[in-house]
């Protein structure tokens, strides 16, 4: 019986639990309960990606309507994929929560707490399966109102103004892509994404539509914090609690990504946004830009929250350069680093969380010294900061190998310059935060005898996110597999009606 659902359950399932989790009286109680939804939602994740790359896409018509009249739920691998990254992290995510959060947010908005990140993974999962554009954009607000309640319920009150820029900002954003999906139903009478792939090729060269384009690009591109309009994302990252850094940084703009991907490759066409649009260069030109302009604010940073912060947006250029290439390869590329991403910067915001939970800042000075007192945090950050740097044998290796390969196979040596040289802006911005752990001492302001490790619930976490780091860096079967038939099918079947990819009706 489950098994007919499994297309709807990762989104119903945190839906009906985030009131739940508000009703119950201990803060304990809703932490358990709202880990073991999550986990359950990632367990169904894995079912769907398997489901996906052994029998093809799957077809869910929401309360028996056949789509297009009725709403879709359309898994293929691409979705699948960053769906299992999304639920895996927000379990960790939650398992770190309870003692994190102890020291972060009033006792009395817990429960408020993982309300909050249960209608943001709804709104999340919601945004990734749906066949449905309007409903696309209704699961984005979800998420995004539940984004701007879990910023605010820091003690630090400077997480009001972040919330609050964060607020306007993605709601321009939302209006936008609104903006866009109602002038694409004005011009082709449908909200299906996939009967607007079959009657949006009929009108290709109208104003409307390539109006719709452009509104949805922007609005994609604010929510995915794409230079230059990246600067909400800062702030909300520096002064949110860290356990909700982890999850942002790992998830929220990993999933705009996609949705950017999925409106190119599936809705408008590779063909027509970039060969007649010319977004392609506009893409690189941005994402080039965002690499080196923010990895250098990011080594000018003191804060390191900021500095990670500033981190992301660099990361993202990867992405979209990776898209930008317009190959199959640099497509893989992005969809690998949109995995890879989630596993790097929710380590390292755990760890700078670890940092906060026993000194009290995150500052970098806060950081001298503590490769000696606590040496499974530092050993912790610094694994998954050479990942960021894109060392052998970790994650960020593998992404950044399969970009400067597509890069190079379509002979664009320069960039394949760029990418090398971006990491180098990386060892600089890890490399501060390191030397002050290992090769300072404690300051002295600081009693040696308060600065220990952390609970074992918030080691744990964490350091699965560093071993991922490392098995998938080493074993890439997984990630290589489900990123590469992504792609290909994106290009090869994404936007064309009535292909002959196998798919499988629930």
């Amino acid at each position: 019986m489950l098994e007919q659902h499994l297309a709807a359950l990762p989104i119903i399932l945190p839906l009906i639990a985030a009131p739940i989790a508000l009703l119950l009286s201990r803060s304990s109680l809703s932490w358990l309960f709202s880990t073991l939804v999550s986990g359950l939602a990632c367990f169904l994740s894995w079912q769907l990606l398997a489901t996906t790359l052994s029998e093809g896409v799957l077809s869910y018509a929401v309360g028996g309507w056949a789509p297009p009249w009725g709403i879709e739920l359309r898994v293929d691998t691409a979705n699948a994929f960053v769906l299992l990254a999304v639920t895996a992290v927000s379990t960790l995510v939650l398992l770190y929560s309870k003692d994190s959060i102890e020291k972060e947010i009033d006792q009395s908005t817990h429960c408020l707490y993982y309300t909050a990140h249960l209608l943001c993974l709804a709104g999340l999962t919601g945004i990734l399966v749906t066949g449905d554009a309007f409903n696309l954009f209704v699961f984005l607000e979800i998420s995004s109102l539940a984004t701007y309640t879990l910023v605010s319920l820091a003690s630090d009150r400077r997480c009001l103004t972040a919330a609050f820029r964060y607020l306007v900002m993605g709601t321009i954003g939302a209006t936008f892509i609104l903006i866009g999906v109602g002038m694409l139903y004005m011009k082709t009478g449908t909200l299906n994404i996939l009967d607007l792939a079959t009657r949006i090729h009929f009108y290709e060269s109208s104003r409307t539509i390539n109006t719709g384009l452009a509104f949805i690009m922007v609005g994609v591109s604010i929510k995915l914090a794409l230079f230059p309009l990246h600067m909400w994302l800062p702030p909300a990252y520096t002064h949110a609690p860290s356990a909700v850094t982890a999850f942002l940084a790992s998830t929220a703009t990993k999933v705009a990504v996609y949705v950017m991907i999925r409106f190119i490759f599936t809705v408008f066409g590779a063909d027509h946004v970039f060969n007649e649009m010319g977004m392609d260069l506009i893409l690189m030109a941005l994402a080039i830009v965002a690499i080196f302009k923010c990895s250098y604010m990011a080594t000018v940073q003191s804060n390191v929250k900021t500095v990670l912060a500033y981190s992301s947006v660099a990361q993202i250029g990867y992405m979209i350069l990776g898209i930008s290439l317009v190959s199959v390869t640099g497509l893989m590329a992005g969809l690998i680093h949109i995995f890879n991403h989630a596993l790097m910067k929710g380590a390292l915001f755990m760890a700078v969380g670890a940092v906060f939970y026993r000194v009290g800042s995150v500052d970098i000075k806060a950081f001298r010294g503590l490769g000696k007192h606590m040496p499974l945090t530092m050993a912790a950050f610094t694994i998954a900061g050479l990942s960021i740097i894109g060392v052998p044998l970790t994650v960020g290796f593998v992404s950044k190998w399969y970009l400067v390969t597509a890069a190079l196979e379509q002979n664009h040596w320069i960039i394949a310059a760029l990418v090398l040289a971006g990491s180098l802006l990386a060892v600089v911005y890890i490399g501060r935060i390191v030397e002050a752990a290992y090769f300072q001492k404690l300051p002295d302001s600081t009693d040696p005898s308060t600065v220990k490790e952390v609970p074992w619930l918030m080691l744990a976490p964490m350091w699965a996110l560093v071993l991922a780091n490392i098995y998938f860096g080493i074993d890439t079967s997984l990630t290589t597999e489900a990123a590469n038939n992504a792609s290909e099918w994106l290009f090869q079947n994404g936007n064309l009606p009535n292909n002959n990819e196998p798919e499988v009706s629930l």
